[in-house]
C-alpha cells in the first residue's frame, strides 16, 4: 500500500512541475509577442499551446484570419525564435520546442 501511495505522490508531483514549467513558458511567450507584436491575441497563445506544434490552418481557423496573415504571424514567430519552422510533405509545421521539451521530459539543449 505504501508503494503505491509513494508513486501516486511522485505522479502528482511530477504533474504540477510539468504544468507549472508549461504555465511558465506560456507567461514568457504572452510577454515577448505582446510587447514586439501588434498581432498578439489569447487566441494566438491558444494556439501555440493546444499542442506542441501548429499550422498555418489552425492559426487560420483559431484567428479567423486569411492563410496570407497566418503564415506571417508564424514566419514572424519564427524568425524571433519562439517556433521552428518545419516543412513535412507539403506543409509546414511550426513547433514550439520548449513546450515538447517540457511534454517530453526532454532536458534544453546546451547553451540554454
Amino acid at each position: 500500500m505504501l508503494y503505491m501511495l509513494d508513486a501516486v505522490e511522485k505522479t502528482a508531483a511530477e504533474g504540477i512541475t510539468t504544468i507549472q514549467d508549461i504555465n511558465s513558458l506560456l507567461l514568457d511567450y504572452k510577454h515577448c509577442i505582446r510587447a514586439k507584436h501588434k498581432f498578439y491575441s489569447q487566441d494566438l497563445i491558444n494556439n501555440l499551446f493546444s499542442y506542441p506544434y501548429t499550422k498555418i490552418e489552425f492559426v487560420q481557423h483559431d484567428l479567423k484570419v486569411s492563410r496570407l496573415t497566418a503564415t506571417r504571424y508564424l514566419d514572424v514567430l519564427a524568425e524571433d525564435g519562439l517556433l521552428v519552422k518545419r516543412k513535412f510533405g507539403r506543409s509546414n509545421h511550426y513547433i514550439n520546442e520548449p513546450l515538447f521539451r517540457i511534454l517530453t521530459g526532454e532536458p534544453p539543449p546546451t547553451g540554454e
